[in-house]
């Protein structure tokens, strides 16, 4: 990628910082919204546990990221092949699961549910699909009230598949902006070359990005002397506070703005009378 115009890798640096500052602003509202969802669910089914899976494509695995209920706690953090136990099937294949005795079913891994401290009798498990195709499972553990799940309660958890999903999509800007840079750098490097060159360009283009990516960000906390990321990270945390005080917040901050357009208003009129 040595051969790239620096003008191209300035460009591409800037996108780099740009989807930092997303990324912090976003300050884990996803997640939260994620986690709001199994609670739902948890309270609808009147289930005993229920939790959200993503597939980490730097690991090729499911990772357990959010869960609720009395007996969902502990598969938080728990990461499995993509195509292994019913989370498994059901992401590899795009097929949701409903099943009344999962200890009798092939497919159940008891040793990671073993792992979490609770071993189920039934389950709902339903992929969580989006334009690119299936991103993780909702799975749903045990009604309290019945022993089998119908195919009505995989309708219902299939709507809140579906909100998880468009959650996920809104964050992407986070986990796709290597891609998309890998992408840029590729096309750039391989304009105007032969197909042989083209493809070697594509195949060092993931790590180019990488490498991008990384430099971008380098120090971005110890050189910032505006105090620019501190900003973002404490509107990420305001857009969490209760909707009476963002009121109070939007008020501040109006005040703050006037004060800082006048004080600028008044370093040009005295720099304006220095230079006559």
């Amino acid at each position: 990628m040595a051969d790239l115009s620096e003008r191209a890798l300035e460009l591409l640096r800037e996108i780099a910082l740009r989807a930092e500052a997303a990324r912090r602003m976003e300050g884990g509202a996803t997640e939260a919204l994620l986690r709001s969802i199994v609670e739902a669910t948890v309270t609808l089914f009147q289930a005993e546990a229920a939790s959200i899976a993503l597939h980490d494509p730097a690991s090729d695995r499911l990772v357990f990221r959010v869960a609720a209920g009395e007996q969902g706690q502990g598969v938080v953090g728990v990461a499995i092949p993509p195509d292994k136990g019913i989370a498994g099937y059901v992401f590899s294949t795009g097929q949701s699961l409903a099943l009344s005795d999962v200890q009798r079913d092939p497919r159940f891994g008891r040793g990671v549910a073993e792992q979490t401290g609770y071993v189920p009798r039934s389950i709902i498990a339903v992929p969580l699909v989006d334009e690119h195709g299936t991103v993780g499972v909702l799975e749903v553990l045990d009604k309290r009230d019945s022993s089998a799940f119908s195919l009505r309660d995989v309708e219902l958890a299939g709507v809140f598949a579906r909100q998880a999903a468009v959650a996920i999509r809104a964050s992407r800007v986070e986990r796709d902006v290597t891609a998309l840079l890998a992408t840029a750098l590729a096309s750039l490097a391989g304009a105007g070359a032969g197909a042989e060159a083209a493809a070697g360009a594509e195949e060092g283009a993931a790590a180019a990005a990488a490498e991008l990516v990384s430099a971008a960000l380098a120090g971005l906390d110890r050189d910032d002397e505006s105090r620019l990321w501190a900003l973002a990270e404490r509107v990420a945390r305001v857009r969490r506070a209760d909707p009476a005080q963002l009121e109070l917040v939007i008020d501040l901050l109006d005040v703050l703005a006037r004060h800082a357009e006048r004080s600028r208003t008044v370093r040009g009129s005295r720099r304006g009378r220095a230079e006559d």
